[in-house]
């Protein structure tokens, strides 16, 4: 089930904090126990993946020291649990929040779709892994009363994402050489010239879409100044710190294990959330 790749659930806790409800310990709570279900159902995506790809993933360096592909865990089990994890996560979610049982339906029914055809077609396969991380913000933004909440996030989530699996199938590509086609078979449709293009587009972009969320949201929570100006350093660090892991240290064909290891990527993090923490909340708090 992979819960190092868990982190990526972490955006469901965008429009609670970018709303301004992070103390408020109802909404937190809720969002927290989406975070738990989407752990579980994208850990039976992962499960789905592997059963899908267990040939494929014995000829792969690293893959084929997987649990299923190296025949640790019996298909069997992998099959019932499966089944059983994803019906016990949505029979939950319909008993808190039934919008919230939708989105993770639709998320497991685009991550099935991904599992079996689309990670088949070459772009469609990077465009369907940056929907399922807009659909997990969106998880996390029906289950409580949001009343701010920018469509620029969106729109920087989902290029976020874009520029992670861009960067992952550009390492790959490097990574497995002449087996690359045979473990991933848009592998076979992609080469370096392009996506190294997709790359620097989705990269610049990224770097408009949240400097416009900076200066043009009229959020309250804002304040009514450009003081979110100040984290943008902190994002470039972090896009340039990416970029330097990938073409200097040959990392980035996992880029959960790269922001778990990187130690002055996760420092930029770390700063850029209490900066932005601090600009959002210390007003609300004052003024209280």
């Amino acid at each position: 089930m992979r819960p190092r790749q868990w982190t990526k659930n972490g955006v469901v806790y965008a429009g609670l904090i970018f709303d301004g409800q992070l103390f408020i310990l109802d909404s937190f709570f809720r969002v927290t126990l989406s975070f738990i279900l989407l752990c579980l159902i994208s850990g039976t995506v992962y499960i789905i993946n592997d059963l899908v790809d267990v040939e494929s993933d014995r000829q792969h360096p690293r893959k084929s020291k997987r649990p299923l592909a190296s025949g640790q865990l019996p298909v069997p089990l992998a099959i019932g649990a499966a089944v059983v994890i994803p019906i016990i996560a949505i029979v939950i979610a319909l008993l808190y929040s039934p919008p919230f049982a939708a989105i993770l339906v639709l998320y497991l029914a685009l991550q099935l779709a991904y599992s079996f055809k689309l990670k088949q077609i070459v772009i469609l396969d990077v465009l369907t892994v940056a929907a399922g991380f807009v659909l997990r913000v969106a998880g996390g933004v029906v289950v409580i009363s949001v009343a701010q909440f920018s469509p620029w996030l969106y729109l920087s989530v989902a290029l976020l994402a874009l520029f992670l699996i861009i960067g992952k199938r550009r390492q790959e590509l490097l990574e497995l050489a002449e087996q690359a086609g045979s473990v991933r078979v848009t592998l076979r449709q992609y080469n370096l010239p392009l996506l190294d293009d997709m790359f620097r587009m989705v990269m610049t972009s990224i770097l408009i879409a949240y400097m416009l969320y900076t200066v043009e949201e009229p959020s309250v929570l804002l304040a009514g100044t450009n003081l979110t100006l100040l984290t943008v350093p902190f994002v470039v660090y972090g896009v340039f710190r990416y970029l330097y892991l990938m073409h200097v240290k040959g990392e980035g064909s996992a880029p959960d294990e790269v922001l778990l290891k990187d130690r002055p990527l996760q420092i930029a993090i770390i700063l850029w959330g209490l900066t932005f923490v601090s600009i959002l909340y210390l007003p609300r708090l004052a003024a209280s």
